[in-house]
């Protein structure tokens, strides 16, 4: 009778157990699939390249393996594109192409897993939050991209009318433009911009022809004053011209379109505030004005 009772115990228990070994084994074999996926995955030699963003240097750990698996599947018409992002943003020394998308997908992830998770604590279910939670973090890794780039851009009209005076002057005083702008690097205001036509003095005396060096700048930071001054420079180099008219007509021209800016930004902030004038301070001013009255009628009314 024990027998048979021991039999009929383990014929019911057997389904747990085949479905608990069939679960470590899978589990065991994931372990193994990704552990030999991570082996496969190349050291990266980072000697001459500056440390990630902060954001991207606490994932690297995930970021790096996901980017090598990534690369396979970028197309190169995409991954010009990116390219030429990340060196607007600043990052062409930072972050490769192929790790900004796993960068994505791993904010993505992250970003889904704690959106379904406050929406299970509050009972809202797991599906549609995680969803959500995923294009909000693929979404925020873009959206800082084109805000560090759209911040290097208003930087960049800021110094550049300062930057062509220095280099104006240093021309007009019997330097070479090499000399100029190296005495422009040494002397104007930190920024990108000093961080870029250090690049360019760098790549001149590498050995890199100035006009090459100056086309690629021009590439960099994408910004419609820096090509026409760069087109400008090189015209009046190969026509054997007096460089410093050219400059100083240049540094006229961005100091002008400076001011311009400034003023047309100065006429719409009244516009700007408009908004929360109507939303926020009106209601306000309302009710303390209509308070006093209120209370008035409903003394006469009594």
């Amino acid at each position: 009778m024990n027998t048979d009772a021991w039999f009929q115990s383990f014929a019911a228990a057997a389904p747990i157990w085949a479905f608990a070994l069939l679960f470590g084994a899978s589990v065991a074999l994931a372990a193994w699939a990704v552990g030999r996926a991570m082996a496969d995955v190349p050291d990266e030699d980072r000697t001459y390249l500056d440390p990630p963003p902060p954001g991207f240097r606490w994932l690297w750990w995930v970021i790096q393996p996901v980017g090598f698996g990534v690369d396979r599947l970028l197309s190169e018409t995409r991954r010009q594109m990116l390219q030429r992002r990340l060196q607007q943003a600043g990052l062409e020394f930072q972050v490769a192409p192929a790790q900004f998308v796993a960068g994505q997908l791993v904010a993505a992830m992250v970003g889904g897993v704690l959106v379904a998770a406050v929406a299970n604590a509050f009972g809202l279910g797991r599906g549609w939050p995680f969803v959500i939670g995923t294009v909000l973090g693929a979404g925020y890794v873009w959206l800082w991209l084109n805000d560090r780039i759209n911040a290097r851009r208003r930087q960049l009209q800021k110094a550049f009318p300062f930057y062509l005076d220095i280099i104006t002057l240093c021309v007009e005083a019997g330097l070479n433009l090499s000399g100029a702008l190296q005495q422009a690097v040494a002397k104007g205001p930190r920024g990108m911009l000093q961080d870029e036509l250090r690049r360019v003095v760098r790549d001149v005396r590498a050995g890199k022809p100035r006009a090459e060096a100056l086309r690629e700048l021009a590439e960099r930071v994408n910004d419609t004053g820096v090509t026409s001054w760069v087109t400008a420079v090189i015209q009046a180099e190969q026509l054997g011209m007096n460089l410093g008219p050219v400059l100083r007509t240049q540094a006229d021209h961005k100091r002008i379109e400076r001011f311009l800016r400034a003023e047309k930004l100065a006429m719409e902030a009244p516009v700007k505030l408009l908004f929360p004038l109507i939303t926020c301070i009106f209601p306000c001013v309302f009710a303390v004005i209509a308070f006093p009255i209120a209370m008035k009628l409903m003394e006469m009314s009594l």
